[in-house]
């Protein structure tokens, strides 16, 4: 028999026996009850199932799948595919969540009719130490009517993860595999098949920021962000909203510049680093995208490069200065 619940969790799992059950306890303890909750082991090594299986014996609203390792989008797309809710939502299996986010954030997407609901995330240290708040838009209210005001779309971060979506959006659309930000290239798209966004300005979605995860090398593959914008773009130009060309932009600069050298300033091979230089050269250049649209970029109503600490700041216009230097803009 098929149940009829609010909100699917999709919980995709690899190799996180560390902090697997204090993800689900954040899930199964959730305020709202009528969740379904699928658990995605997409090819652990670890002892992650042992874990899963010991929460699938005492929740039955916890559906148990294992997969051979195919990567974020690919669970995420399987969670999908066997998904009951009204509602969908993802989170990460080495995050956690508020006790109140999904009830909380349900009760507004009634309200409002919303497509999709949103809330602020905090990053979190090894200790649970909140440490970095990631605000979402507290300048607008929490209904967004789109045709009425599309400022969301040039500034939103394209997390999948604080957010919960009509299944019905996933009627046409999956994960990309294969790709890095693939977030960055499907969040997007689910936005522009909207009509109303509501969203609530609190921390509920825990980000656990791993010190692994900030001093690995990263490749080649921080390039993948062009190919999703790009996907954006043309999607964005054959939507309903595509006169709002100034919001695009602001997307693919906030997207395309400050998000993309945020990933190449830890790509430790110089040549590369050049090459992803040369690439964002392009990618300006192709978009129109001049310096003076760059400093001036706005989000949350105030100049984004102002706002950021020192050091982020003297790095992106440092960056800046080299891309003149090499008459790049």
């Amino acid at each position: 028999m098929i149940m009829n619940y609010s909100i699917s969790i999709i919980v995709p799992v690899y190799n996180t026996e560390k902090y697997l059950s204090k993800c689900l306890d954040s899930i199964i303890n959730q305020t709202l009850k009528n969740i379904e909750i699928i658990i995605v082991n997409d090819g652990s090594k670890d002892n992650s199932q042992q874990i899963i299986d010991e929460y699938c014996s005492n929740d039955i609203r916890i559906k148990s799948i294992v997969k051979q390792n195919g990567g974020l989008s690919d669970a995420r797309n399987i969670g999908i595919d066997h998904a009951n809710g009204e509602y969908i939502a993802f989170i990460d299996s080495d995050d956690y969540i508020d006790l109140y986010m999904m009830e909380e954030l349900y009760k507004i997407a009634i309200r409002h009719q919303a497509e999709i609901v949103l809330c602020d995330l905090v990053k979190v240290d090894e200790n649970g130490n909140e440490f970095r708040d990631l605000p979402q838009s507290p300048q607008l209210s929490d209904k967004i009517i789109l045709k009425n005001d599309f400022t969301l779309f040039g500034e939103m971060s394209c997390f999948a993860c604080n957010k919960i979506f009509k299944k019905s959006l996933f009627e046409k659309h999956r994960f990309r595999k294969g790709i890095h930000f693939e977030d960055i290239e499907l969040i997007p798209k689910l936005v522009l098949d909207s009509h109303i966004i509501a969203k609530i300005n609190q921390p509920f979605y825990k980000y656990f920021e791993r010190q692994d995860s900030i001093t690995k090398t990263h490749t080649k593959k921080g390039l993948d962000m062009f190919l999703a914008i790009d996907e954006v773009t043309n999607y964005f130009l054959q939507s309903n909203y595509a006169e709002n060309l100034d919001q695009l932009k602001r997307f693919q600069i906030i997207q395309g510049y400050y998000s993309y050298l945020a990933y190449v300033a830890f790509v430790k091979d110089k040549p590369l680093k050049k090459e992803m230089l040369l690439e964002l050269n392009e990618f300006l250049v192709n978009n129109d995208i001049e310096k003076k649209n760059i400093t001036n970029y706005q989000r949350f109503e105030k100049n984004y490069l102002n706002s950021l600490p020192l050091k982020k700041r003297m790095f992106y216009t440092l960056a800046l200065m080299n891309l003149n230097l090499l008459n790049i803009i």
